[in-house]
């Protein structure tokens, strides 16, 4: 399938799509997507609230493991589109529901063609949790293009951000260019929005 050809420099815009149980769901079209995957508390929504400076996009609660469902937006006038998944590792939800949660979650990064980046946000305070480790496996396991993106980078001593960078770089094995801190304090995210669109544009590796 050919991809739609891109031409971003940032995010102007964005809308919620709509909601996705299953396959039978999906929009069919050739739209790229990028996909937002972490601990239920790790704060993908105001992950994607701030870096598309659209405050209210993406609900964020304080009760984690309430996103039950694939969340489709609408980035650019639909050049773009972001899927924020269902947290994982939240204990208070079923174990049954935790196995809906990951057929639904494979079924999306496996089969899903208009895939072009796997976001996985940790928690830049602790090492990464076993979770965290399985999941970045598996992303790399099916050679899902991904980015680390380590949130609540405020609230850690200043003198243990290099030590903690660190820890996250050997527990997952990773890249230099595959870690990027946030903070959702801080007012300059283009680093993080510039690769995810470039990824996305040309198909190039993380700068």
């Amino acid at each position: 399938m050919m991809m739609k050809v891109l031409t971003m420099s940032k995010i102007k815009n964005i809308n919620f799509l709509t909601s996705c149980a299953s396959k039978a769901q999906w929009p069919m079209d050739e739209i790229p997507e990028v996909c937002f995957l972490g601990r239920s508390n790790v704060g993908k929504s105001t992950f994607i609230n701030t870096i598309t400076n659209f405050r209210n996009i993406a609900r964020v609660s304080s009760t984690p493991g309430k996103t039950r469902l694939l969340n489709l937006f609408e980035v650019n006038n639909n050049d773009l589109r972001f899927v924020d998944v269902p947290g994982y590792g939240y204990a208070k939800v079923s174990h049954t529901m935790k196995e809906q949660f990951a057929a639904m979650i494979d079924e999306y990064l496996l089969r899903r063609k208009n895939l072009s980046l796997a976001v996985l946000l940790i928690d830049y305070r602790h090492k990464p949790s076993q979770s965290d480790i399985d999941m970045y496996n598996y992303l790399k396991h099916y050679n899902i293009p991904t980015m680390i993106v380590a949130t609540k980078t405020d609230k850690i001593k200043k003198n243990d951000l290099v030590k903690n960078k660190k820890l996250i770089i050997k527990t997952l094995n990773l890249m230099n260019n595959q870690f990027f801190p946030f903070s959702k304090f801080n007012t300059d995210h283009s680093d993080i929005v510039k690769n995810i669109l470039r990824v996305c544009e040309n198909d190039e590796p993380l700068l």
